[in-house]
């Protein structure tokens, strides 16, 4: 079977930033964290502060104690994204990017003779050395080569850093054995314990099941493709549609009372408010979620509403169920996510509502905020909370620099020319 992806990893990638953007950090242990705090966790170590055992996810004050003299970075995603920007526009000057899976991942389909093995390792290693060259030395990645994308992406996890393996059809099964189950994407606690259940306890044990005992394990036809997948065939699953959208942040000691933890759901909802827009979208349903710092309890409530992405008539409904919220305790962390979502091309504006009065002013926001940062312009119950819930990187969402920075495009960009 020929080679039919290229998967790309960027290794350790928001220290290997840092490092780039700032020469002193080179050659040192250092961990990125969302806020400065030993009581948070690495979201990114260097890989010389993994020679310490340090991971994401490791406490600071473990951190520091495996490393006395690691250096601990507050992240910057506006940095890692337009990095994410520059390495993105030099892959595609390469091959075509199929899909973009993460900010440290993407992959692309192999076609014509790139699919001969020695034609494929001589992209892999030009794509290398273009980063080195172009973007910066500190830059490393993992490349695999395979038959479809799930190997590809397993490939790149069995070599790092800087790695580049090819898994051909004549490797399969065998080239797998040496993983554990949880090595593969889609695999985790839970699925691991589920296929020990079914007694697969190895990766030979999953690779020599039969489809129809991979869907019983699974309890989907999930199964399946997993046995489809292991063997080369079948390509990466279509992303699936937003279901919801939101977020969330964990208040500092100082926000844990209800006056400032509201102001903070406020510019949350604002935040996800202007997502909704950009992405053309409408929602008809809303949960507020409360964790209280006592006895580590947490509550939640829902509503459903007319499809809108007005921001006034969000904030209404945020009001209706913060009113609705228990007895008093402090709270650690707050979240609001819209759900029921839809095209704005779909649904049909509710007429006893003024919304379409007050979607030139959305607008006019949207484009204030979008140019000079998020502060610039907000609805009032937000005020004090404005530099609350920063702009972070999930796993697989990369925030968008135009409506979800908070300082605007214009230094962003600016920033980016210079690099």
């Amino acid at each position: 079977m020929a080679l039919h992806t290229l998967f790309l990893d960027f290794n350790s990638y928001f220290a290997s930033v840092e490092q780039q953007d700032r020469p002193e950090l080179r050659g040192r242990p250092i961990a990125v964290v969302p806020v400065e705090a030993e009581t948070t966790c690495c979201i990114a170590a260097s890989f010389e502060a993994k020679k310490f055992g340090i991971r994401t996810g490791t406490m600071v004050s473990e951190a520091r104690r495996l490393c006395p003299g690691i250096e601990i970075v507050s992240a910057r995603p506006p940095l890692y994204i337009a990095y994410h920007e520059k390495l993105k526009e030099l892959v595609e000057s390469l091959i075509h990017i199929e899909a973009v899976c993460s900010i440290d991942e993407l992959w692309c389909e192999l076609t014509g003779c790139l699919r001969e093995r020695a034609a494929a390792e001589a992209l892999a290693r030009r794509i290398k050395q273009a980063i080195y060259r172009t973007v910066g030395e500190c830059l490393r990645c993992s490349i695999g080569l395979a038959p479809n994308p799930f190997l590809a992406k397993t490939a790149t996890d069995m070599q790092k850093p800087d790695g580049l393996v090819v898994i051909e059809k004549e490797d399969l099964p065998q080239c797998l054995y040496g993983l554990e189950l949880r090595d593969l994407s889609g695999i985790g606690p839970r699925m691991e314990q589920r296929l020990k259940l079914h007694g697969i306890r190895t990766m030979r044990a999953l690779c020599e099941a039969d489809a129809s005992s991979l869907r019983k394990a699974w309890g989907s036809v999930e199964g399946e493709r997993m046995h489809a997948k292991l063997r080369g065939a079948g390509g990466w699953l279509e992303p699936e549609k937003d279901k919801s959208l939101g977020h969330s942040h964990v208040l500092p000691p100082e926000q844990r009372n209800s006056h400032d933890a509201l102001a903070v759901l406020h510019r949350l909802l604002q935040k996800a408010a202007t997502r909704l827009r950009a992405k053309k979208l409408v929602a008809a349903g809303m949960t507020l979620g409360i964790h209280f710092t006592r006895h580590g309890g947490s509550w939640n409530a829902s509503a459903r509403f007319p499809e809108t992405h007005d921001t006034m008539r969000l904030t209404g409904e945020l009001l209706r169920l913060w009113n609705a919220r228990p007895p008093e305790f402090p709270p650690l962390k707050v979240g609001v996510a819209f759900f029921h979502l839809r095209s704005v091309t779909a649904y049909t504006p509710d007429l006893f509502e003024d919304v379409p009065v007050r979607a030139p002013l959305d607008a006019a926001v949207d484009r204030l905020n979008a140019k000079y940062g998020r502060d610039t312009v907000f609805f009032g119950g937000a005020l004090g909370a404005q530099h609350s819930a920063p702009m972070r990187i999930a796993f697989n969402r990369i925030p968008d620099i135009a409506t979800e920075s908070d300082e605007g495009t214009d230094p962003i960009l600016k920033n980016l020319r210079k690099r």
